[in-house]
């Protein structure tokens, strides 16, 4: 086997270690996909895809390297099964297993040749790459409606949380506060009723 079969060799092993996760919020980064994913599987590395279609970093989709094949048929698994929020975030990740042709780092196929060349306007493939590229712009701006939405959306949720967490820490402390100072024992006293169930 020459050093070209054993790099792509190499290559495919990793690639059958790898999950594809979508549908992630644009505020999951790596650290995140790890630690969340680490309660489940040993991560060894975790490749945020960037979005090359919308001017912001959001991530999206991930590329994540488990320390084995089983790992990543788990978790390819248990995903599927059942919805994993991360960061409290309203929308479950889908995985699936990795495909070569997601790693921009791949090796070339040994083998393989890749040529290329010039298109005149009157070749009929000219008018199929034009419609490509088309549709291409076309995809690009509608995702980029779709996620400056989602992100609103999200944020939107995320303060809704946030004052729902202080309301009821509010609530907590006073109740707190009520049986700590001895003010629930002295109504309980003057109104002649118990606070707690001895029994």
């Amino acid at each position: 086997m020459d050093s070209a079969e054993a790099e792509y060799a190499a290559f495919q092993e990793r690639v059958s270690r790898t999950v594809y996760m979508d549908n992630l919020s644009p505020q999951v980064t790596e650290a995140v996909l790890k630690t969340a994913l680490g309660q489940f599987v040993n991560v060894n590395k975790v490749h945020i895809i960037p979005n090359y279609t919308h001017p912001s970093d959001a991530a999206g989709r991930a590329l994540v390297e488990m320390e084995n094949p089983k790992q990543a048929e788990q978790i390819v698994r248990d995903m599927g099964n059942l919805p994993f929020m991360m960061s409290g975030m309203p929308r479950p990740i889908r995985a699936r297993a990795a495909d070569p042709e997601m790693f921009d780092d791949r090796p070339r196929k040994p083998g393989k040749r890749i040529t290329f060349r010039w298109l005149d306007q009157q070749d009929p493939d000219f008018q199929v790459a034009k419609k490509l590229k088309d549709l291409t712009r076309k995809n690009a701006a509608e995702a980029s409606f779709i996620m400056e939405r989602q992100v609103g959306e999200e944020e939107k949720l995320a303060n809704q949380q946030w004052k729902t967490l202080k309301a009821n820490y509010k609530k907590y402390e006073l109740i707190d506060g009520v049986l700590g100072d001895g003010t629930a024992l002295r109504l309980a006293e003057r109104y002649n009723t118990r606070i707690f169930d001895d029994k």
